[in-house]
C-alpha cells in the first residue's frame, strides 16, 4: 500500500494519491472523515496490474482518519502518518496529514 502527496502551489490543496495491491479483489474504497465515511464516493479505479488507485484533493493543514475498505473488510494503510483510536469502530484508525 502506499500514500503519496503532491502540494498545489497555486491553491490550498494537497493532492493525494492511494495505492492498494489487492489483485484477488473485487472493490476497494478508501474511507474518513475528509468524505464522511462514504463508500460509493471513494472507490478506487482497478488498473491492468491489480492494485488499486485513487487520487483525492483534500484540504492542506488538516488530518484526516480514514481506512480501507476491500471486499467489506476495514484494513489500516501500513504508511500511515499514525493511528487514532477509534471507539465508534472499535478498532485503529490511519491518519493521513496533509
Amino acid at each position: 500500500m502506499g500514500i503519496t502527496k503532491q502540494y498545489l502551489k497555486t491553491k490550498p490543496v494537497c493532492k493525494v494519491t492511494f495505492t492498494v495491491p489487492a489483485e484477488e479483489a473485487e472493490k476497494v474504497a478508501v474511507v474518513g472523515d475528509f468524505n464522511d465515511w462514504n463508500t460509493e464516493e471513494s472507490i478506487l479505479k482497478k488498473l491492468k496490474n491489480g492494485t488499486f488507485k485513487g487520487t483525492f484533493n483534500l484540504p492542506k493543514e488538516n488530518t484526516f482518519e480514514f481506512r480501507y475498505l476491500i471486499d467489506g473488510d476495514y484494513v489500516n494503510e501500513s504508511e500511515a502518518d499514525g493511528y487514532q483510536w477509534n471507539d465508534y469502530a472499535g478498532a485503529e484508525n490511519a491518519l493521513l496529514t496533509v
